[in-house]
């Protein structure tokens, strides 16, 4: 007779990685809504198969510092945006299911301003997607399902662009949403100094940076 775990009694270490199979998407809904949104750890789900992922401390502040470079870009560049940082993004049709590390809203803004609650069948999808160690079959194969367009993938101390192509991502030397910008070039070099320089400084080299391309 097989053992049912509640899902609390799993507990995920900070790098580690747990892997569910088997996975209903009604099960799906029932975990998260027993986890709650009050939660460290992150979830991708695609095609029964569910992923809990517990980020370490190196992998926070190198997100936080990506979210606030593209933040500086967007303000040089006079963007309106909105984040909906590592909101769950989930498509029963698409049998699929995503938390970012962070996303952004660029083109299509407007749609999320004042958003409390979302919808897939009816809202939009980020317009980029930001994660650090995208390592994961099961994170690119949902991200790849729900369509959205750009990823800035952190891996191996290495920052790439991912860009969504008839259904798969194919790396890109520059961005969709940015493509006068050599985007690589300006955060790797802000990612090599942020080991000794404060984060509040490599924004405000980030910005200097940009004055050349804008």
């Amino acid at each position: 007779m097989p053992v049912k775990i509640a899902i609390a009694q799993i507990k995920v270490e900070p790098g580690q990685r747990i892997i569910l199979d088997q996975i209903s998407w009604q099960e799906f809904e029932e975990i998260l809504e027993d986890l709650g949104e009050h939660r460290h750890s992150h979830i991708a789900y695609y095609k029964e198969v569910l992923e809990f992922r517990m980020p370490l401390p190196g992998h926070e502040r190198t997100k936080v510092l990506i979210s606030h470079l593209l933040v500086v870009l967007l303000e040089e560049l006079g963007l309106e945006w909105e984040s909906l940082g590592s909101t769950t993004f989930k498509s029963r049709p698409m049998q699929a299911g995503i938390e970012p590390d962070d996303c952004f809203y660029i083109d299509n803004y407007q749609a999320m301003v004042g958003k409390q609650r979302l919808n897939l069948d009816v809202d939009p999808v980020p317009d980029l997607a930001i994660e650090v160690d995208f390592t994961s079959v099961t994170q690119v194969s949902a991200y790849e399902a729900l369509g959205i367009p750009e990823i800035w993938r952190y891996e191996d101390g290495k920052l790439e662009i991912s860009l969504l192509e008839e259904g798969k991502y194919i790396n890109s030397f520059m961005s969709k949403a940015f493509p006068s910008i050599p985007i690589i070039e300006g955060i790797s070099l802000c990612l090599k100094k942020s080991q000794v320089i404060p984060m509040s400084a490599l924004r405000r080299e980030f910005r200097q940076w940009l004055q050349e391309y804008i």
